[in-house]
């Protein structure tokens, strides 16, 4: 099966702290999308998110600045799996999101792609703007 690799950068007026923990605590994370998500942000910890449209795992945590997740979608082929990669940065309170995901199957790649702006990089800047002081 082909795959595809997204790479996008988002950019918010937040600190990478919070940005991060928007990403990586269920409650916020829940806040934001407006879905159930369960999220065990350690290596080894699993996640899942949007009802469980979105599951997978945490390979790699340096808190506040960079995770990579085994991660599917459950409309993917039995026991498909992408690798996703967020790394922050930040310069004077303003974050750089630097996203990659590696191993998508070609037929979701643009659907997938489009999801992230949609769902959760235009969601989370709207989040962080009600919610700056969190």
């Amino acid at each position: 099966m082909a795959d595809k690799t997204i790479v996008q950068l988002a950019v918010f007026e937040a600190p990478a702290r919070r940005v991060f923990e928007a990403l990586t605590d269920s409650a916020q994370h829940s806040a934001f999308t407006g879905a159930v998500a369960s999220i065990d942000a350690r290596p080894g910890g699993s996640f899942s998110a949007y009802d469980g449209y979105i599951s997978g795992k945490f390979l790699e945590l340096e808190p506040g600045a960079r995770y990579v997740q085994r991660w599917r979608a459950s409309d993917w082929p039995e026991s498909v799996f992408s690798t996703v990669s967020v790394e922050l940065g930040e310069k004077r309170g303003v974050s750089t999101l630097r996203f990659t995901q590696q191993g998508v199957p070609e037929a979701f790649a643009e659907e997938i792609a489009q999801g992230w702006h949609d769902f959760y990089w235009d969601r989370l800047r709207l989040y962080l703007e009600k919610s700056p002081g969190r």
